[in-house]
């Protein structure tokens, strides 16, 4: 039996990048489709901040840990996975500060970008959230929007010089959390630069059914929302 269990949405890409890193470390786990299930009593118990994905292992402290980052930084530690998180000090550097950098300030805009569309609870305090009429709303969304050009070029610049991946030659933790993030962009119809789609091929030509099917679930949730629009 998998000692790794993995509690995940299946539409969101927070939860798509843990589910892309355990396929494509190969590690054994069981997955649980948690839809419906984080308020639960039993689920509270285990995580009080009700979020996924989670992994449940033994040996945790709390038994239990969420945040996509976090997960795929423990898995990688446990197992040497040093393919995906390489052990060299500066190279980790540099992956942590491209997943910190992404969390912090890239997501954050997509979310604030594709939230609305996506029928997803935005957080306390954001014009999404608020009784401000939708023209407000609306602005808010497209000014969002609108910013996340300059993290991307962050990341190509910076993280990537140019080149293929965060990671270098192959695909590293940051890279599938880079790449989740960009699925949600498909909602409201963003234009890519032509580096981002050439990079989005690469990581689902590098990482294979690994990355297809997660991806497949976020795809088809986005399909239907965009359906419903219609």
């Amino acid at each position: 039996m998998a000692e790794l269990k993995l509690h995940i949405l299946k539409p969101s890409v927070n939860n798509m990048a843990a589910r892309v890193f355990v396929r494509a470390a190969k590690l054994k786990f069981v997955e649980d489709d948690a839809w419906g299930k984080t308020r639960s009593p039993e689920y509270l118990k285990k995580n009080p901040a009700h979020m996924t994905p989670m992994i449940e292992m033994k040996g945790l402290p709390n038994g239990v840990i969420w945040e996509s980052c976090a997960i795929m930084q423990y898995l990688s530690n446990k197992h040497g996975l040093t393919r995906f998180y390489p052990k060299a000090a500066a190279k980790r550097a540099m992956i942590d500060s491209a997943m910190f950098y992404l969390i912090g300030t890239l997501y954050p805009l997509v979310a604030r970008a594709t939230y609305p569309v996506l029928g997803f609870a935005q957080y306390a305090g954001e014009v999404g959230s608020s009784n401000l009429d939708a023209s407000h709303k609306a602005e808010a969304q497209a000014a969002a929007k609108a910013a996340i050009a300059e993290p991307l070029d962050v990341f190509h610049k910076f993280f990537m010089g140019g080149g293929k991946f965060i990671g270098g030659a192959k695909p590293s933790i940051a890279d599938i959390r880079l790449a989740a993030t960009l699925e949600f962009l498909n909602v409201v119809d963003y234009d890519l630069p032509a580096w981002a789609k050439t990079y989005m091929a690469n990581m689902e030509k590098a990482l294979g059914k690994a990355y297809a099917e997660p991806a497949a679930d976020v795809r088809g949730y986005i399909a239907h929302v965009r359906s419903q629009a219609k």
